[in-house]
């Protein structure tokens, strides 16, 4: 962990503490359940290639914010990085899916939108306010 001294900038940034890698598998399982909450309460089968067509491009998604974050430096178990990593795997997530020939509605989008920003940002609050 990064100390505070009297010289140190105010910019001055902490470390995570762990592997830098376990935020981005946090996001994967919430991307995994988002897709599998979904694809259950359509009765949509959970078959491997049903999965795979449905995750993939919030994958991508998802991957696009974590470079996004990584480039600026930020901690991607912060808050303001799952707002990126939010944003980005909705936006991408339903862009990709509609480039592909995928069905969205609006209904979709609000939704898609609300639950992965529970899921995302959800856990990044929680580990915030257990860490103060």
């Amino acid at each position: 962990m990064t100390r505070t001294s009297p010289t140190s900038s105010p910019t001055t940034r902490r470390r995570e503490v762990g592997p830098a890698w376990w935020p981005i598998v946090v996001d994967l399982v919430a991307v995994l359940a988002f897709v599998v909450i979904g694809r259950r309460s359509h009765a949509e089968g959970l078959d491997l290639p049903g999965l795979h067509g449905t995750l993939w491009p919030f994958v991508v998604g998802s991957v696009v914010g974590w470079a996004s974050v990584t480039g600026v430096r930020w901690p991607l178990s912060a808050v303001r990085s799952g707002a990126v990593v939010w944003v980005s795997t909705a936006v991408i997530g339903v862009l990709l899916r509609v480039v592909s020939g995928q069905g969205v509605q609006v209904s979709f989008v609000v939704v898609t939108v609300v639950v992965l920003g529970v899921f995302v940002v959800g856990w990044r609050a929680v580990a915030a306010l257990v860490r103060r």
